[in-house]
Parts: C-alpha cells; sequence; structure tokens
C-alpha cells in the first residue's frame, strides 16, 4: 500500500523519500496513492493540519490524520513511515508520570515493542525496560552502519553499572540525560560520576554526553534556569535547553526563546566560555 505522508513542518527527524510532503496541499498530484496520512507532532500545528486534510480529502483521497498532536498511543512502529530511516523505536510509553510530560498520558504504562533497525533511538525511557530488551537493542545498535546516538533520552536514576558496560561497548555518538525537575539532579550527578570512573569522555569538545534541561515553564526564572544549566555543566555534560510551551505553542514570557537559543547548541555553549 502506497502512502502519501503530509507533515505540517520539516525537522531534522522528517523523512524525506518522494511521498513526505511538508505543509502541501494536493495542488496538480496526480500519482497513484492509497491514502493521504497528515501526521501532527505539535498541538500547535493541528490547525494547519486540519485544513491540509480537508484539501486532500476534498480532492477525492481517502485521509487519515494523527499523530502525537492527536492522542496516538504509538500501537506499532513503522521504519521510515513518520520518521527519517534511522530513528526507531523498541518501546512506548512511561512508568513516570511528569507533570510537564504527556507521554504517559497519550501512550500509558511503558511497552516493549518488537525491535527493528536503527541508530537513533526515540524511545521514551529504554532504561525502564527489561534486561533482556535492552540488551537485545544494544545488539542491534551495534551491528548499525553508523554510531548509536540515544536522543530519546536516558533517566539517570536507572543507570546501572551493567548499562555503563553495554555504552563503553558500544561507544555512541551521544547519549542525553535530563535534568527536567530538582529531583533529578543528584542522580544526574551520580551518573556522571560513574560515567568519568568508567572512562567516558566528559571533556566539552566531545559533546558525547548530552542533557536535555526543560526550562521556561511557568514556576521558572531566567536566572534559576542558568543556575540549572551551569550545573549540568559543571556535572560534565552538555546542556540541551528544551523551551516549555502551553498547547499552542507559546512560551512562557517573552524572553525565553532567546534565552533558549543561547543554551541549545554546544559549539555556542563552549565557546562562551561556560558563560551565558
Amino acid at each position: 500500500m502506497k502512502i502519501l505522508r503530509v507533515f505540517p513542518r520539516r525537522t531534522k527527524a522528517t523523512p524525506t523519500d518522494e511521498l513526505a510532503y511538508i505543509a502541501s496541499y494536493p495542488g496538480l498530484f496526480t500519482g497513484d496513492i492509497s491514502e493521504v496520512h497528515i501526521s501532527v507532532a505539535f498541538t500547535w500545528d493541528k490547525s494547519d493540519a486540519e485544513r491540509y486534510a480537508k484539501a486532500w480529502t476534498n480532492a477525492g483521497y481517502l485521509v487519515k490524520i494523527g499523530g502525537p498532536a492527536y492522542g496516538d498511543n504509538g500501537t506499532e512502529f513503522i521504519p521510515g513511515r513518520y520518521l527519517k530511516p534511522g530513528y526507531v523505536i523498541t518501546s512506548r510509553g512511561c512508568n513516570n508520570h511528569c507533570w510537564f510530560c504527556s507521554v504517559w498520558k497519550r501512550e500509558g504504562a511503558l511497552r516493549e515493542l518488537p525491535i527493528t533497525e536503527g541508530w537513533n533511538l526515540l524511545d521514551n525511557n529504554i532504561l525502564q525496560c527489561s534486561e533482556s530488551h535492552i540488551r537485545a537493542v544494544f545488539a542491534m545498535l551495534k551491528s548499525q552502519p553508523h554510531k548509536a546516538e540515544f536522543t530519546g533520552g536516558l533517566e539517570a536514576k536507572l543507570l546501572q553499572d551493567w548499562h555503563i558496560d553495554l555504552l563503553l561497548d558500544l561507544k555512541p555518538k551521544q547519549l542525553f540525560f535530563a535534568y527536567d525537575t530538582k529531583d533529578d539532579l543528584e542522580p544526574l550527578i551520580e551518573a556522571g560520576r560513574k560515567l568519568k570512573a568508567a572512562g567516558f569522555p566528559m571533556h566539552p569538545h566531545s559533546h558525547a554526553l548530552r542533557c536535555y534541561v526543560l526550562i521556561g515553564h511557568p514556576h521558572d526564572t531566567l536566572e534559576w534556569a542558568e543556575e540549572r544549566l551551569q550545573q549540568t555543566m559543571t556535572i560534565g555534560f552538555t546542556p540541551m535547553a528544551m523551551l516549555w510551551k502551553d498547547e499552542d505553542g507559546t512560551p512562557y514570557g517573552p524572553r525565553w526563546p532567546s534565552f533558549q537559543r543561547r543554551w541549545a547548541r554546544p559549539q555556542i555553549i563552549h565557546a562562551r566560555g561556560n558563560h551565558a
């Protein structure tokens, strides 16, 4: 079955094949396809997506609209369909109930999926999976043509010595942890200590150890955010500021977007000599 996919916006993970369209109406398209899928990741793109869906429907195509913005619980993962080849998901859901995260509400408790091929792991919380699943995922990652990346994130408090052994053997390009709330700080410090003791590169130019830092939520301040970002660097991780937005895609205050950009690229962060 040939499926044309329409994405409201392009990201690094958006497919680039001939049936992946960005912000597109049917126009003069006359290809032989079975369905049109409108794939929506962000709630603030829903109004645009619904216009695309209406236009393709009016043009006579069978249209389905969905994705995380519509509460899709991710019953399966088909490589290359909604994510660029190389991106892979081997589990869905999460057993945590973080106030700022919609994953547990949308996808429910963690469940393991069949393992497919890819090198950029997007699982919400791979370390919550069973040991047998984790070991199988690492074996798959080791067989790939590119170095593994853990951009889905790792939960520091779940990191065990055997995880570190697997990571050292895999030699990933980068792995991300998370510093979302104050409760994450001590586990992050301990994870940094263990990774450093195991020989993981922690110097600024490696950029291998990264950490998502949630900023800009309604209870945050610029001063407190910068403190957390600096703490992350002191521990040995290069931070990636993640800007909280409401369902309309609006940051909590006008100064946050420019602040986030200053803390989003390793080259800029380290070029400042660790100062904002």
